[in-house]
């Protein structure tokens, strides 16, 4: 029997619960070596809560053509504008504010986040958070 050794390692975002092998995650996986029907089909099972929301995924993928995914959290970005009701962020964020977020808000989103965060309490996370809002052109209240 052969030795299972780690070839490759990537990252995806996909709608959780809803992928399909349809560019650009199909070909983006079949470039890798990794099957995209049967990884989409477990993917799909495992984010199937989610439903539709953007998630993140580390592949990795073996020498026997065989892989094994983790489920991120959301990226912050997509929680802020869900949180602010937004579309997308300003261009200009500095002059154009495009919404504004609430401290509870913030707070919600540092929780989910944490895990996935560089911070050592929910203190440090909320001002990770707040600071990416900001550069989005969000207000902060609070």
């Amino acid at each position: 029997m052969a030795k299972r050794e780690l070839i490759e390692t990537f990252k995806i975002m996909a709608p959780g619960g809803q992928a399909t092998p349809a560019p650009p995650l199909g070909p983006v996986l079949g470039a890798k070596g990794v099957n995209p029907g049967q990884f989409i089909q477990q993917f799909n099972a495992a984010t199937g809560q989610l439903n539709g929301k953007i998630v993140g995924c580390v592949v990795r993928v073996f020498s026997d053509r065989s892989f094994e995914f983790d489920v991120k959290t959301s990226p912050t970005s997509v929680l802020i504008k869900e949180a602010a009701g937004i579309e997308k962020g300003s261009g200009e964020p500095n002059t154009n504010k495009v919404g504004s977020i609430s401290r509870p808000q913030i707070e919600a989103i540092a929780n989910e986040k944490m895990e996935d965060l560089n911070a050592a309490d929910l203190d440090a996370a909320c001002r990770i958070v707040a600071g990416q809002a900001r550069s989005m052109g969000v207000t902060v209240e609070g």
